[in-house]
């Protein structure tokens, strides 16, 4: 496998998109490269389950990014349900607590029931958003401490969970896998290549960057779906990472 596929197999693209129509003319634009595909609560919401099929027949790794928090036995049942969709990776909010994560993975297993040979998805856990400041995290949600403190409380809570990563910021993923093993997985949003506007995110860094921090995938939406040429952003963002 040559360099660029295998940096191009640690990258997910977020479709944040309303309709599953544009997604289709961003899979033509983005044929034969060999990235993850990221179908959060706009998408899932407005194509539904059947569109994960459809990535799935296309060849895509999904990761499904629709952040379950709720009570453990009802996030087990839509554990199980997401585990029967086929999907390679989701997320749960590590704020739902040990007993949540728990279900969470217990569900995993059920949903894997009659599946065969076919491997388990990833479960992880959402540490703090990457619009979270310190101000938003003490102020509004009442956390106190700084950002990265409440990051690794929860990471290490996720892994005591059983869970098999967590998202979280490029900026916390040396503390991340030093507190919890290089094996932990860690998914880095808020990714902005070099002169790219930030946007809604607080804590950001380029793909480059954050892969040199040793994180395991890295996140891109808009400077790849809303770019006027999505397949030339993405082949940038490639060649800045194996340059």
């Amino acid at each position: 496998m040559s360099t660029a596929n295998h940096m191009a197999e640690r990258i997910i693209v977020a479709l944040d998109y309303p309709d599953a129509e544009r997604v289709e003319r961003l899979l033509k634009q983005l044929a034969g490269i060999p990235c993850w595909m990221k179908v959060g609560m706009e998408l899932f919401y407005a194509a539904g389950p059947r569109f994960v099929a459809r990535l799935k027949e296309a060849g895509y790794r999904v990761f499904l990014d629709l952040k379950m928090h709720d009570i453990p036995n009802t996030v087990k049942g839509g554990a199980a349900s997401i585990t029967r969709l086929g999907v390679d990776m989701f997320n749960v909010h590590a704020a739902g607590g040990r007993a949540m994560m728990e279900a969470a993975r217990e569900g995993v297993e059920q949903g894997m029931d009659g599946r065969g040979g076919e491997p388990k998805p990833l479960l992880i856990g959402v540490t703090q958003l990457t619009s979270t400041d310190r101000r938003m995290l003490n102020d509004e949600i009442g956390i106190p401490g700084t950002v990265e403190e409440a990051v690794l409380r929860y990471a290490k809570l996720a892994k005591e969970a059983g869970l098999a990563g967590v998202v979280a910021s490029a900026l916390e993923v040396v503390a991340i896998k030093e507190r919890c093993g290089d094996g932990f997985v860690t998914v880095t949003p808020g990714i902005r290549p070099a002169g790219a506007a930030i946007g809604d995110q607080s804590r950001v860094m380029t793909p480059k960057e954050a892969f040199a921090q040793g994180t395991d995938f890295i996140v891109v939406g808009r400077p790849v779906t809303a770019a006027p040429d999505p397949r030339q952003a993405l082949e940038r963002i490639i060649e800045s990472v194996t340059a």
